[in-house]
């Protein structure tokens, strides 16, 4: 896909996959709107990387605040990017713990809210607004890259709520490639394995101490720069599509 003129939107932008994937399209001539709530983090990306990217604080679960976002990405340029990457919240408990107590359904909901619910608004409004560009020379007017995990595959102990969120978008990803199809906007999914990113809250070598062994190979986490580098091929490459990659060192999550 060409990228000369385009824009691109980022959400969760200021997160560890969401900023390098910015960088790297940024590195590639792309004006990008970083859409996240992390207000602190965005802005300190917006100072660093000037005029080529602009901060939108961004709630995913609202159909205003990401038709916001959408509409100051077109501003930048021509919206043929779109990365979905945001984190959330997840209790990460068993569904019945050793007092017999379920976990509240209130939790389930919310856990799948944002990172399904919130992946399909930022999907559906994304791509109406890309149905209406000029297609290029490949027919194609856009790209949609969302991002799972390996735990909508396999899940540990204590992610029911994550796992059925993230199995959600693996399941989407073929049924929205196929809706859009005949509008030229393709539907890729990343699914990483163990990724050191700001959300381990630790220092990356104690986190590569403690997971990187677990890897087959490479015997380390990954880097998040690794996830950004996928992210810039599935652009590129106009023959992916409905396909969910697994990035993750042959790693398989066990009980």
């Amino acid at each position: 896909m060409r990228l000369d003129g385009a824009s691109a939107l980022v959400v969760g932008g200021a997160g560890g996959f969401g900023e390098a994937t910015v960088r790297r399209l940024v590195g590639e001539g792309v004006r990008v709107l970083v859409a996240d709530l992390a207000e602190d983090k965005g802005k300190a990306l917006e100072a660093d990387l000037g005029d080529a990217v602009r901060f939108l604080a961004t709630d995913v679960t609202s159909t205003e605040s990401v038709a916001a976002a959408v509409g100051a990405a077109q501003e930048l340029g021509t919206l043929r990017v779109v990365v979905i990457v945001h984190g959330g919240p997840a209790a990460g408990r068993r569904m019945v713990n050793r007092n017999g107590e379920f976990y509240p359904l209130e939790v389930f909901r919310r856990t799948t809210d944002i990172f399904l619910g919130g992946t399909y608004n930022v999907l559906s409004q994304a791509a109406a607004a890309m149905t209406r560009n000029e297609p290029l020379e490949s027919g194609q007017r856009g790209v949609v890259v969302m991002t799972a995990s390996i735990a909508g595959f396999e899940s540990q102990v204590g992610q029911t709520d994550y796992a059925a969120a993230k199995g959600g978008v693996i399941s989407l990803t073929l049924a929205a490639a196929r809706d859009l199809a005949p509008t030229g906007v393709r539907v890729v999914t990343i699914a990483p394995g163990t990724f050191f990113t700001p959300a381990f809250r630790m220092a990356e070598e104690e986190a590569q101490a403690r997971w990187g062994p677990g890897v087959p190979n490479p015997k380390r986490m990954g880097h998040v720069d690794e996830y950004a580098r996928l992210a810039l091929h599935i652009v590129d490459n106009d023959y992916l599509n409905g396909e969910v990659i697994r990035v993750d060192g042959a790693v398989r999550f066990n009980v």
